[in-house]
């Protein structure tokens, strides 16, 4: 057994993640070579003075990314050699952003493995997608799009569909083309804080609109019409981010015969299409000639790709909207897109998403075995969940006493358009989080939710 303990832990960053990166920088440097058998995590944990469930999660992260393999019985080894050389990069396993809405990552070894078959396959033409190409993705690109788009039960016009980088990239863009700075753009009450961010970026004014359980109320939308003069409506009527409630048919024909009434463009951000593809109609489908509609791919496929799918509604210039994509971005990544072309057309695409539904119902299942007892709004195919507290909890003391957590937790503050925030918090369940570590941390937000003896 090889006498060894991590080096110094003093990065600043989470313990268990020094703990891997210690491993992954000894294999490196030779201090670990293959078939090494790494102390007990107990000896190690004694070693450093950290706790057990500390060493053990470090461990449990080197396995993730390849550098070592356990064996019930037998202990924990270095790779061998040539599992080692196709080893995850250490400098690529990044810290992620806890606060963004993450999907959860495929863990299957035989679906991973035919994603980076797709990756093998794009590397043959790696040259030509070195280079600068059509800001809106090439005709063969497009024309997969729009299949896949069919294929989920979208209504796609191919000669009207632009793909670009990213749905972020995508309400930019539309905002530049329908909005002067000063203009009004209504949204729900409660939205997404993308747009808050852009629209301050472009010196715009956002309304918020009443809902109830359906979405935004019809009434409301009109009256905000003839009081504000708006540019558009900004809407994400499925899996809405953070409530996650999907605005149901009817509701949709309301709001669009509104828009329709006083010829207002809408922005329609389709985050989750992919993965709800049960969901009503887009309300985009429904006024042609005045819905914008963006396919996330993000949501389904992981939000590195930065692609998204955008349809321009018939009396708009594809043209106008591209120049402003080519003005902010260039172009779409060639890469990316024959990365999920690949994917789509060998059927690994379906079954990402198969394998994604899946896992966000058995997440879904676990948060409400675990938050019973708490006031929540999800949804069997959401990431996350909206968790409004109890009289007497404040949402800064929520934060406060989940510091420090894997589990990703947003206040309501980021969400709010107007008004006084209430107290409630959106709650992400994807991500690299396991189930394990997610039951843990879902057990703390029970006890930060509806215990009242925590010290501080």
């Amino acid at each position: 057994m090889k006498q060894w303990t991590p080096a110094r832990l003093d990065s600043g960053k989470p313990r268990y993640l020094e703990i891997a990166e210690a491993i992954g920088a000894d294999i490196e440097a030779g201090v670990l070579e293959p078939g090494d058998r790494l102390p007990p995590q107990r000896r190690v944990a004694q070693d450093t003075g950290l706790d057990f469930s500390t060493v053990s999660r470090g461990y449990a992260e080197a396995v993730r990314r390849g550098y070592i393999e356990s064996f019930v019985g037998r202990g924990t080894f270095v790779r061998a050699a040539e599992a080692l050389a196709g080893r995850p990069d250490p400098r690529r396993a990044l810290e992620e952003d806890p606060m963004m809405n993450m999907p959860p990552e495929p863990d299957d070894p035989a679906l991973l493995a035919r994603m980076q078959e797709g990756l093998q396959h794009v590397s043959a033409s790696l040259l030509p997608l070195l280079r600068y190409q059509s800001v809106t993705g090439s005709p063969q690109d497009r024309a997969i799009a729009a299949a896949w788009m069919q294929a989920n039960g979208l209504p796609c016009a191919p000669e009207r569909l632009v793909i670009t980088p990213g749905a972020h990239a995508s309400i930019y863009a539309i905002l530049t083309v329908l909005c002067e700075p000063g203009s009004t753009v209504l949204c729900e009450d409660v939205t997404y804080p993308g747009l808050r961010s852009i629209a301050a970026r472009l010196g715009l004014r956002l309304v918020g609109l009443a809902g109830d359980k359906d979405g935004i109320r019809p009434e409301a939308l009109a009256k905000a019409v003839q009081d504000h003069w708006p540019a558009a409506l900004y809407l994400n009527p499925t899996l809405q981010n953070p409530t996650t409630r999907t605005m149901p048919a009817k509701r949709r024909q309301e709001v669009a015969a509104v828009l329709q009434t006083h010829d207002l463009p809408l922005i329609e951000d389709d985050a989750y299409c992919f993965v709800d593809n049960g969901a009503p109609q887009p309300v985009s489908s429904l006024i042609p000639g005045l819905g914008w509609h963006i396919a996330g791919i993000s949501k389904c496929f992981g939000a590195g790709l930065r692609l998204a799918y955008t349809t321009v509604p018939e009396r708009a210039a594809p043209g106008q909207f591209s120049q402003a994509l080519r003005a902010m971005h260039v172009m779409v990544s060639p890469l990316n897109l024959a990365l999920l072309g690949r994917w789509i057309e060998d059927g690994t695409a379906a079954a990402i998403q198969k394998s994604l539904r899946k896992a966000a119902a058995e997440r879904q299942a676990l948060a409400g075995e675990v938050l019973k007892d708490c006031f929540t709004q999800s949804d069997p195919l959401a990431f996350n969940l909206w968790l409004t507290l109890p009289r007497g909890t404040s949402r800064a003391e929520l934060m406060g006493r989940m510091a420090g957590r894997q589990i990703g937790i947003m206040p309501s503050d980021a969400f709010t358009v107007s008004g006084v925030p209430e107290e409630a918090v959106r709650v992400c369940l994807g991500g690299p989080i396991g189930l394990e570590q997610l039951r843990a941390d879902l057990m703390a937000l029970n006890d930060a939710v509806t215990r009242k003896d925590w010290l501080g």
